[in-house]
């Protein structure tokens, strides 16, 4: 093996002398992407290349992926107007199907004062475990609600992985009410955060960013 280093980044490569044209005379560093003259004296870094479908070479593109921290984050209003959006759709979800619960329940019952007392508490139960279960399913299964679809946002961990099941369920229902029951300071943090994490990203460990 042969290591072969680039004269303008220092970024170096073992190549297998076999793999070499015998007649190369210039290269392209893959990190750099600067051009160069071969020297035996001083062997510097080529691209392996591949021949496209018209014949010609084509660089690889080694480039690393850019860290999470890096990512352009989605600041305080523009997760707003998601958060609007999704309430909507929830109070919607929440008048149809618990109007339809009530009135099955009272089709099955009957309507009597003790069966309108039970029923408004049945009903403000569900209202609870419907809006839990659309955001913890939503941000469980692909880091958006559809609010954040609209706006093209995501939830994300720290790290840039997928957020879990578990993880949204955290983020979504203690960590949230935490952020409000402060005066909401847990939401204004998103604000004046650097990286536009709230109280509840910072105790579940996520980022929201843009697409």
């Amino acid at each position: 093996m042969v290591e072969i280093t680039c004269p303008h980044c220092g970024f170096s490569k073992q190549i297998d002398p076999g793999h070499l044209p015998q007649d190369a005379t210039r290269a392209h560093c893959p990190k750099c992407g600067q051009g160069f003259a071969l020297q035996a004296e001083k062997p510097v870094a080529i691209v392996p290349q591949a021949a496209t479908a018209e014949g010609t070479s084509a660089k690889r593109d080694i480039s690393p992926e850019p860290a999470a921290a890096d990512l352009p984050k989605a600041g305080f209003w523009i997760r707003v107007v998601a958060t609007i959006i999704d309430a909507v759709i929830v109070f919607i979800l929440q008048f149809v199907l618990g109007s339809l619960l009530a009135l099955t329940g009272f089709a099955t019952g009957g309507i009597n004062e003790g069966a309108v007392s039970n029923m408004v508490i049945l009903i403000q139960i569900f209202g609870y475990i419907l809006s839990f279960a659309y955001y913890i399913i939503f941000t469980g299964h692909c880091g958006q609600t559809p609010g954040k679809m609209a706006l093209r946002i995501k939830v994300i961990r720290s790290d840039g992985s997928q957020i879990s099941y578990g993880r949204a369920a955290f983020r979504e229902v203690p960590a949230k009410f935490i952020s409000g029951i402060i005066l909401g300071i847990g939401y204004l943090m998103v604000a004046f955060d650097e990286q536009k994490q709230g109280l509840h990203d910072r105790m579940a460990d996520t980022y929201v960013i843009k697409l």
